[in-house]
């Protein structure tokens, strides 16, 4: 029984898809000594993009976040510095 492929939630454009692709068939040679064609490597990427990529793009997100929130913590005590009596 062959389960519905989900659609990645992050696309890469082709020169990424390729560059992707050319990493995974090094690694997995490199690494595993496993021969992958064009067409396995892709299908593994677009696993990985499916299963993990949107943890990393929310774990960015997340990191964005606490950033921007110092750096307004940051402004609002500078503006809160200019205020006048």
């Amino acid at each position: 029984m062959s389960r519905a492929k989900k659609t990645p939630s992050l696309q890469l454009d082709a020169a990424q898809t390729q560059g992707a692709v050319l990493a995974i068939k090094r690694f997995m040679a490199d690494r595993f000594e496993l021969e992958l064609g064009s067409f396995e490597a892709e299908e593994m990427l677009d696993f990985f993009a499916r299963e993990f990529a949107p943890h990393f793009y929310n774990k960015a997100i997340f990191d964005v976040q606490a950033h921007l929130k110092d750096r307004f913590e940051s402004i609002e005590s500078d503006l809160w510095a200019l205020e006048k009596d």
